[in-house]
Order: C-alpha cells, then structure tokens, then sequence
C-alpha cells in the first residue's frame, strides 16, 4: 500500500466547525442558528469541509426504540443537503452525549440504535458526508479505554450494513487526545475508517480564561511565540500521531483545534498557522474550531468579517484576505 498516496485525501481537507449550533440543548440557546450563507461563506472563503457537532441524544426516545425526532432529523437533513449541495465534505458526529460519559453501559444500546437509525436514513446521500461515531469520549471510558474499544467494534458494523464504504470516523479517549491514540484499536479490514484526534496544545495558552475550566484564570497571559523548544513540543506529537497511523494502517484528520480569543492575538495566529502548516505538511486533514462561536470563531456574526489573519493563517490563499 502506498501510504503517502493514501494519506493524500486528507491533506486536501480544510475545514471548520459549526459549532454552538445544534449540539446545543435545542439549536438557538447558544446564540447561534445555522443559516444557508453560513456554508457560502466558508465555501466561498476557501474551506472544502464542514464538521457538524449534532446533539442526538437530546432529540430522540429516552425509552427503546430510542426513536429521532423526525423534526430534528428533517433539520439535519436540511443542513447536510445545504453543506453537500455546495461540494463540502460533510462530517456528522453525535456530540455532548454526557450521560453515555457517566454511564455507558446503561446507553450503549441507545448509542447503538441512534446509528442504526442514522446511518440507514443517509445511506443514499454521496459518499463526501462522513460519520463520526462520538465527540470526545472521556470520564468512564478514560477508566477503561478497552471499553470505547468494544463499542467501537459494535458501532462500525451496524454503520457498514447499510453503507458499506461510507467514511467513518472516531478517536481515542481522554477527549480524542493525541497523546492516547496508543490505546485505540483499529479495525485491520475497512479501508474507510479515519482515526480523528483533537489539538488543543499547550492547554494553558489554548484555554486561558475558559469559565469551564477552573483554573484558567492562573494561565491568562500565556502567550505562544514560536520558539523552537515550543515547535518542537508539537512536531514531536505530531510525529508521534503520523507514526502511529502508518503503523496501523489508517489515515489522520484532527477533528479540533483552536485558540481562545481571551489568549493573545498575534500569538493566536502564530499558532493556528503553526498547526496549520505542520499538519498538511504530513498530510494529515484539519477542521478548525470554530465559525462564529464568540470565544473561538473567525467569523463575527454582528459585524458580517471575517478575522483576516486568522483566516489566513488557515486558508492563505483565501479569496476574503
């Protein structure tokens, strides 16, 4: 197998996240509702890929057989219709699942049937949409990554007996941190998995002020220069990441990645760029986080711009620079 030629579909992916939108409790109460010009807009700017967080599991049965909500599904079918319609490769996930954290063994079979019904209502749409099974699995699964594992071996089959070839994405625990790929198994036979992992290192300049992480406050400052000890930190992990893929087999894509807008400016760019770069030179896929999420997004909703330089230092060649 010639991997460098494998890898080569994932180095022409750039995308970015709808965020806040319908991974919310119900698509609205964060500020945020998907609009038609949203995907013009990243089409336009020079994306050729959208990642949609959806809260599935705030929308369907609590009992079996843990039906979706047909309003809800018919929203997702409009979005993926909107984002494929405009040539976006399109990936799906089930997002912010807290209790499948919590509890797993009480909602795997919820899980299970949430993607029997997902993946049969998509098994005609072209092969660009991707699944992802789940966004960041961690707490209960951080304690037994064996178990993610055997969900995992579940899932796919389920996903596969209505849509053999479809791209099917997940990634490891720790809330898909590169550092545990090493404890994810991977399917030896299906040539369409994608391994994701998201990158939001160093954490302290990446989440600096979060109100959702509680010492954050400490870190406000934390600047990132580029100094060579600080690339050298991430093209390590990077090279980790790439080696770990040829050994299994598997292509690469980092689901997430992003540096809040309370961190400071210029070294915000410097980083996007840095990952950026560092990333498509090993041919690895990215979808950045965020749109036009207030703490994270490169696109400012009230003011209709988009932040130049970091749109540059994701898209160099963007037509809005």
């Amino acid at each position: 197998m010639d991997l460098n030629n494998d890898y080569a579909f994932s180095v022409n992916l750039r995308g970015i996240n709808f965020g806040n939108t319908l991974e919310a409790p119900n698509e609205g109460d964060w500020g945020i509702v998907l609009h038609e010009d949203f995907f013009d807009l990243v089409k336009k700017a020079g994306f050729n890929l959208v990642r949609i967080p959806i809260r599935w599991s705030g929308h369907a049965d609590i009992n079996p057989p843990y039906l979706i909500d047909p309003s809800f599904f018919k929203r997702i079918d409009w979005t993926v219709q909107n984002s494929l319609s405009r040539g976006l490769t399109t990936i799906i996930d089930v997002h912010h699942y807290k209790e499948m954290m919590s509890s797993p063994e009480t909602h795997k079979n919820r899980l299970f049937i949430l993607w029997e019904q997902i993946a049969t209502r998509y098994q005609n749409t072209p092969e660009n949409l991707y699944f992802e099974i789940l966004n960041e699995p961690f707490e209960e699964f951080d304690k037994n990554p064996y178990l993610w594992n055997q969900y995992v071996k579940k899932i796919i089959p389920i996903i596969r007996r209505t849509n053999p070839k479809r791209k099917i994405i997940y990634g490891p625990v720790f809330y898909n941190q590169l550092r545990h790929l090493n404890m994810l198994e991977v399917p030896k036979n299906d040539s369409n998995i994608i391994i994701t992992f998201h990158f939001y290192d160093p954490f302290e300049f990446t989440h600096q002020g979060a109100s959702w992480e509680p010492k954050s406050n400490q870190w406000l400052g934390t600047t990132w220069q580029g100094t060579t000890q600080q690339k050298l930190t991430i093209n390590i992990a990077f090279d980790h990441a790439t080696e770990w893929a040829k050994n299994n087999n598997v292509k690469l894509f980092i689901g997430e990645f992003g540096a809040i807008s309370k961190a400071d400016y210029n070294s915000r760019v410097r980083w996007t760029k840095f990952i950026r770069e560092e990333a498509e030179k090993r041919s690895i896929g990215w979808s950045y986080w965020d749109f036009c999420e207030e703490l994270f997004g490169i696109y400012n909703l009230k003011t209709k711009l988009w932040d130049r330089n970091l749109l540059k230092a994701l898209i160099p060649d963007s037509l809005f620079i």
